[in-house]
């Protein structure tokens, strides 16, 4: 009889042992991640921001700071971090304020029951000529969400800036947390591709065409496959055809910061013109399956920004129809071929491979 009776109990109990070691059962691994909600979080960064800001050199340092914030309940979490300014082009030529950080977290410093648990180094986007800059940015992931898991995601924040050095803190800035490219391939059940010399012809095609007409549609042209400009690499495993994974995009035409400037290279006079870089394809009808996701996915693109109370009227207006132009494009047959068949013309400049800046 003991024996019926401590049987179910025995595979109960490895039950719950086999959920405790692959961490299903631990309450924090289900609680909400950072990226698991669409509200805007605010942080404080807190130490000496100046020292931090200052470091533009290429060997940039880790600066020893203070992330805190509040949770649902009012009550306030704190947690110490080391954190770097990071890029190129906002770091070191003077064209923005805050540079954008890198924000690096020891797992034994995070409580379990935060919204950082389990985070390694994240990337944190913040404002260079203005917040709606920001969050035009911000938006654009949001699109790219739709139309693949394989993309990154993305939490808008407000940042203040705590200088406990010189007693002074920052109005609330907002700012962009990236998730980190691990995780998004771990997500996809894929690997990061490294130190592949990789061209836009050896990539998945199906990703790569959604990839290469979303830019399209934004009016980036800041990218490349071959030198992973704004671009990352996920496989299967290290041997196998890459997706692309596209990021950075504050120099889409759709952002319209009044920083960006094409490539000159590219011989376009702003980002408000569009150039299509993918690699020839004479075909037009190895397109047909790319356009017909976009037209499926039109309402809930505009959606993005016409159900948006982060946006202002002129703001949602002007994207509208920046949109609209994209649509009467790919469903103009003569229109889309001379856009989409550009790179086959050897005078154009639809071969041009932008080499990037340094390292984002």
């Amino acid at each position: 009889m003991a024996i019926r009776y401590l049987k179910p109990v025995y595979y109960s109990i490895l039950f719950l042992t086999l959920l405790c070691g692959t961490g299903i059962a631990q309450t924090h691994e289900n609680s909400p991640g950072l990226f698991d909600s669409d509200e805007v979080l605010t942080i404080r960064l807190s130490g000496n921001i100046r020292e931090l800001m200052k470091d533009k050199a290429d060997d940039m340092q880790y600066h020893p700071l203070r992330l805190s914030y509040l949770n649902a309940d009012s009550t306030s979490v704190s947690i110490p971090l080391k954190v770097k300014t990071r890029g190129n082009f906002r770091r070191t030529q003077g064209n923005c304020t805050y540079p954008p950080l890198m924000l690096n977290f020891a797992g034994e410093n995070t409580p379990k029951t935060s919204l950082f648990n389990n985070q390694d180094k994240l990337k944190l986007v913040t404002p260079c000529s203005g917040d709606k800059y920001v969050v035009r940015e911000y938006l654009v992931y949001k699109l790219y969400n739709l139309i693949s898991p394989k993309s990154f995601r993305a939490r808008l924040v407000k940042v203040i800036y705590d200088d406990t050095v010189k007693g002074k803190a920052s109005e609330p800035l907002y700012g962009i947390i990236l998730e980190e490219e691990s995780r998004m391939a771990k997500r996809n059940n894929m690997v990061v591709v490294k130190e592949r010399m990789i061209k836009p012809e050896q990539t998945q095609r199906e990703d790569f065409l959604n990839m290469a007409v979303f830019e399209y549609m934004i009016g980036n042209t800041d990218w490349s496959v071959q030198y992973y400009q704004n671009v990352k690499l996920i496989a299967d495993d290290s041997l196998s055809i890459p997706f692309t994974v596209p990021y950075d995009f504050d120099h889409a035409g759709i952002v319209a910061a009044p920083y960006a400037k094409p490539a000159e290279a590219l011989q376009l006079n702003s980002t408000q013109e569009r150039r299509y870089r993918g690699y020839c394809i004479d075909s037009m009808a190895a397109y047909d399956k790319t356009f017909e996701l976009f037209n499926s996915l039109k309402e809930e693109f505009y959606a993005v920004y016409t159900k948006s109370s982060l946006l202002e009227a002129g703001s949602i207006k002007a994207t509208v129809k920046f949109l609209d132009d994209f649509y009467k494009t790919i469903n103009d047959k003569k229109a889309a071929k001379t856009a989409f068949t550009y790179p086959c013309n050897p005078e154009g400049t639809g071969n041009v491979v932008i080499k990037g800046l340094g390292k984002k």
